[in-house]
């Protein structure tokens, strides 16, 4: 583990943290997950990609059963009712396991998911999170999703506020606060490929690559 390295990214949903981070690993050459995470953790627990899908970055909810906290390798796609027996809490833990191995093998990029709280005991990682101003956000997700103004600030503020009742539930510490993490930046202020580019030269002088 000694040679890898990990960078974890939290973000404001329309700032540009996906696209930033999918860009950085590949200047980077390390691999980027983000969604592939779910298809991950669904191939190794065994359980169907859905409950991983209803539990994305939602904090716990929780028990509905009595099976909290183990592994399911005997259940495939469809064995059981969608919310019959497993917790966010169960589903999270799952996903955690995935990313301690991941990261454990190689260097990669990791957006939300608690990985920075998750990695917290790796010794070479980097945890940035980016915000971007209002109208900014707005607009990008104007246009990835052809909505109107009004559509995409409720859609920016119920995901926010997700976000951050996951991150503070699971981790113990604060969403979006800068003592949480070691950089925060805001992308309007340089630009999608200026925040990439600032956050590799970051990178690279915190883990002397």
């Amino acid at each position: 583990m000694n040679h890898h390295y990990v960078i974890n990214i939290g973000r404001q949903l329309g700032s540009g943290g996906r696209e930033i981070g999918e860009k950085l690993a590949a200047r980077l050459g390390i691999d980027f997950y983000d969604k592939e995470l779910i298809n991950l953790a669904s191939e190794e627990s065994g359980l169907c990609r859905e409950f991983f899908e209803r539990a994305d970055e939602k904090a716990s909810q929780g028990m509905i059963g009595g099976l909290f906290g183990m592994r399911f390798p005997f259940i495939s796609d469809g064995a059981m009712p969608m919310t019959s027996c497993l917790s966010n809490d169960a589903l999270f833990k799952v996903q955690s396991d995935v990313i301690r191995h991941l990261a454990a093998e190689k260097s990669c990029l990791f957006v939300g998911r608690c990985a920075d709280y998750i990695l917290r005991e790796h010794p070479r990682c980097v945890n940035v999170f980016i915000s971007a101003d209002k109208k900014d956000r707005i607009a990008r997700l104007c246009e990835i999703h052809h909505i109107t103004s009004e559509a995409a600030e409720e859609m920016m503020e119920k995901a926010d506020k997700k976000r951050s009742e996951y991150y503070n539930y699971y981790s113990f510490n604060t969403w979006g606060a800068a003592a949480t993490y070691h950089l925060c930046i805001n992308s309007s202020s340089l630009g999608i490929d200026g925040t990439i580019q600032f956050i590799e030269e970051f990178v690279r002088k915190k883990l002397h690559l």
